[in-house]
């Protein structure tokens, strides 16, 4: 479920304490402190005298929330009276968790300048207006079974469930084609006007030519 609408809400951090936290002093237990900021308001734990690797704080702040802002940060200092005091590590919070269900206890690593283990803070946190928005979410959804409105029927109609036993089609626009008048004449049989032609006999010897001076044996050749 989406969180939405917590805007000027607030949010209650109770700083429990550090484990393991990395040990930056050299000649006595290290005094740490704890900051958490979140949309620029930022707070400070008293410091742990001598609270060395694991220190416990058990203070509690309030936040007011900010629409879209989802994580807040936390950073662990070792207070020095001489000189500047010590970074040991920081985490992001994030908030998704206390946000839709109202309540987180959890632990939160730390992490050097470098990217290294530096401890783990633990933190727990109350979000009150998340019950509220539950229950509206849930006032808000339909329930189930409920039926669902429909659109007004003059201006929608349900189309019909059952069609008629025939289709009827518009009437056309354009005339039927009359009737034809000249009916297509058979084709007559081949024999009926065009008789086969007789093939000409083969040419006769003429009767104008006499035949040759010399029939029978040829004279002989000199």
């Amino acid at each position: 479920m989406s969180v939405s609408g917590i805007q000027g809400h607030p949010l209650e951090v109770t700083v429990v304490g550090g484990t393991r936290l990395k040990d930056t002093g050299w000649i006595s237990r290290q005094d740490p402190y704890v900051c958490v900021e979140y949309g620029g308001n930022k707070f400070r734990t008293r410091t742990c005298t001598d609270g060395g690797k694991n220190p416990t704080f058990q203070e509690k702040f309030v936040f007011t929330l900010i629409e879209g802002l989802r994580e807040m940060t936390v950073a662990v200092w070792n207070s020095n009276t001489l000189t500047y005091d010590n970074f040991i590590g920081s985490g992001k919070i994030h908030l998704h968790k206390v946000l839709s269900q109202g309540f987180d206890d959890a632990t939160w690593s730390l992490q050097t300048n470098t990217g290294r283990y530096a401890g783990e803070v633990r933190l727990i946190m109350h979000y009150a207006n998340a019950k509220r928005a539950a229950i509206g979410y849930a006032n808000s959804a339909p329930r189930y079974g409920a039926p669902v409105p429909q659109a007004h029927g003059a201006y929608y109609s349900q189309p019909p469930t059952a069609y008629p036993g025939s289709f009827p089609y518009p009437p056309s626009a354009y005339p039927p084609p009359p009737p034809a008048t000249y009916p297509p004449a058979p084709y007559p049989a081949p024999s009926a006007y065009y008789p086969p032609q007789p093939y000409p006999s083969p040419p006769q010897a003429s009767a104008y030519y006499p035949p040759g001076p010399f029939p029978g044996i040829y004279p002989p050749l000199y």
